[in-house]
């Protein structure tokens, strides 16, 4: 008898590959190469389109309409003049000047204090909307009627403009403080208002999640007399994870943009939104610092996703939705 058997207990190392050979890690490591290198290849294609048009598009733009004065009719491409679309490469140095003249520390060290403070207040109203749309998406999944009278006005509520939003909420906070109902502080509206933004995602993305399991894993779950807490614990969380992270993500991103927003409207000191009205106001005698508070927004919005996508990391073994094909 020439065929060997394997010895039951034996262990065999088989690294899990693809059909063609290449190990799952390396593919995995493959692919996040590629997604790096074409960030920045967009990064590179964005900073050579801006410089093309601003070398060969027409100084003053392109308007129509109006009755030729300054300011008058529809601009359909932007100046090209250095006060109106300056060089990057003016952008990035203007970053490493000092914020106001003399002795003041590099722009890029305000904005990084500004982008901290925004960060911090879009990090709870990230947490404050994961906990409002996970309770609305768990729901209206256990309850349909939930879900038919509740989904439309979530819905709606995105539609609402967040700049004229946002000096309501302030507005409501500063009566509760001043009633002595509970402190109010003024960080904790722009908060919420990120909150506002972020809750959705994450409400939709629960729903879908919760209902992903297939047919089959439910019957099961019933025929084990399984309740229905047990069931989402054991089941409808963990299946909920691959719709759920991007959504988390979005939420991320979304609540930076709400806290941005919310800074401006109510004129919140020392966020990133607020420094970007300041140097907004001198562009016309320092036309490159209004970008360096849009580059640290931009730059604060990565930060909060790549927070996300960390924690993600530690729900591997959930994220089979998300494996690379």
């Amino acid at each position: 008898m020439t065929d060997q058997a394997i010895a039951p207990g034996s262990v065999t190392s088989i690294v899990p590959d693809d059909g063609g050979g290449m190990p799952r890690a390396r593919r995995r490591r493959g692919a996040g190469l590629a997604r790096v290198g074409w960030g920045v290849a967009g990064v590179v294609a964005v900073v050579a389109l801006w410089e093309l048009y601003k070398l060969l598009g027409p100084a003053e733009g392109v308007t129509v309409g109006g009755d030729g004065s300054a300011g008058s009719g529809v601009i359909l491409l932007p100046r090209t003049h250095d006060r109106a679309m300056p060089h990057v490469w003016d952008m990035v140095a203007r970053m490493f000047a000092p914020t106001s003249g003399g002795t003041t520390p590099p722009l890029i060290v305000s904005v990084l204090e500004a982008a901290g403070t925004t960060l911090g207040l879009a990090a709870l109203g990230w947490l404050i909307g994961v906990v409002v749309g996970g309770i609305l998406g768990i729901a209206m999944q256990r309850w349909r009627l939930v879900e038919w009278g509740l989904l439309p006005w979530i819905v709606v509520s995105q539609i609402v403009p967040l700049i004229a939003f946002a000096p309501v909420v302030n507005a409501l906070g500063s009566q509760i403080d001043r009633a002595g109902v509970f402190p109010w502080p003024q960080w904790f509206s722009v908060a919420l208002i990120a909150s506002y933004l972020a809750f959705f995602p994450v409400a939709i993305g629960m729903l879908r999640g919760l209902e992903a399991p297939d047919a089959l894993h439910l019957d099961l779950f019933h025929a084990g007399a399984a309740g229905w807490w047990a069931t989402l614990i054991h089941l409808r969380l963990p299946a909920a994870v691959p719709h759920l992270l991007p959504a988390l993500r979005l939420a991320a991103a979304s609540a930076v943009v709400g806290a941005v927003v919310a800074e401006v409207s109510i004129g919140l000191r020392g966020g990133i939104g607020r420094m970007l009205i300041q140097l907004a106001g001198q562009a016309s005698s320092d036309p490159a610092a209004p970008w360096a508070p849009t580059f640290g927004t931009v730059a604060t919005g990565l930060v909060a996703a790549a927070g996300v996508a960390l924690i993600g990391a530690t729900l591997h073994r959930f994220r089979r939705g998300e494996e690379i094909r």
